[in-house]
């Protein structure tokens, strides 16, 4: 439960801080188009946390894979190794488009 209300602070704080036309004074917000703002903020973080969830969880079940593979066959490191690292950079740079792609949109 302490997960969730954490998550639920966190979400609610990064709209309210990053929100420009955010009513300080009022807590509210005022009209529609505050809504669609809102909202906006909030796809951007949701999509910022999925992709930064995705890309570390395939990185972490990719480098497992090639280390039980190195771990089983020493002799086939370096041809496990080149392809790890470059699957890992190409998993990385679609994390790093997303967060280029929030800040552009």
């Amino acid at each position: 439960m302490k997960k969730y209300f954490l998550l639920i602070a966190l979400v609610a704080s990064s709209v309210a801080f990053g929100a420009e036309e955010f009513d300080a004074k009022k807590h509210l917000v005022t009209n529609s188009n505050d809504w669609t703002l809102a909202l906006k903020y909030l796809a951007y973080f949701f999509g910022i946390a999925l992709a930064s969830f995705g890309g570390t969880a395939a990185q972490s079940r990719a480098a497992s894979v090639a280390l039980e593979g190195i771990a089983r066959n020493p002799s086939a490191a370096d041809k496990i190794q080149t392809p790890m690292i470059l699957g890992l950079a190409l998993m990385e740079s679609l994390v790093i488009f997303v967060l280029i792609s929030v800040f552009l949109v």
